[in-house]
């Protein structure tokens, strides 16, 4: 299927998982990705903050374990592109136009190496091609990182489908963790 074929099925699909469905299943994609990274205090990870009107992952679950953990935690916002704002316990966060909370900091980190980054997508396929909300943001975000940043989609969803226009310029995931799996596409360049 197109991009927006899947982003229109997969937002649907989405949608129609009821707010315990939802959480049940950020549990287990929470806890696989626990038991699978085994994340430890000093890493650094970039995580996306959910927008819950889209049901996204719920990622505040990450969020607070990590903190608890004394890992470094980094999280989008949308400025001049996508920066980095390290966060705190104490952060303070605002509500953006588009529905996502952000912290209300403009203070880029400037950090671009990160032990793992963790990515909202729509869909996965089985070779780490994710499709968003094409608004491109990831995709440059991507370019800017480090070799070595673990780039890691999480997604309610298996990768059953082939995304049909991958495009040259598209950075693919090296890990896709769902309900009930974690799938590598690494390629071994560590």
């Amino acid at each position: 299927m197109l991009k927006a074929e899947l982003r229109k099925k997969y937002m649907q699909k989405r949608k129609a998982l009821s707010s315990d469905e939802a959480f049940l299943l950020s549990e287990k994609i929470f806890k696989n990705c626990i038991d699978y990274f085994k994340p430890t205090a000093g890493q650094k990870i970039h995580i996306f903050v959910p927008i819950e009107k889209f049901n996204e992952i719920n990622t505040k679950v990450f969020i607070t374990y990590f903190l608890e953990q004394n890992i470094r935690v980094y999280v989008p916002k949308i400025a001049d592109g996508l920066i980095s704002v390290e966060i705190f316990p104490d952060t303070v966060f605002e509500t953006n136009s588009w529905g996502i909370s952000e912290p209300v900091s403009n203070e880029d980190s400037g950090e671009n190496h990160f032990d793992y980054v963790i990515t909202p997508l729509l869909y996965c396929d089985k070779k780490g091609n994710r499709v968003g909300y094409g608004k491109g943001f990831y995709d440059a975000f991507f370019k800017s990182l480090s070799q070595h940043s673990k780039k890691i989609g999480v997604n309610y969803f298996a990768p059953d489908e082939i995304i049909e226009d991958v495009w040259e310029h598209d950075i693919p995931l090296d890990y896709l963790v769902t309900t009930t799996e974690v799938l590598s596409f690494f390629n071994g360049a560590e």
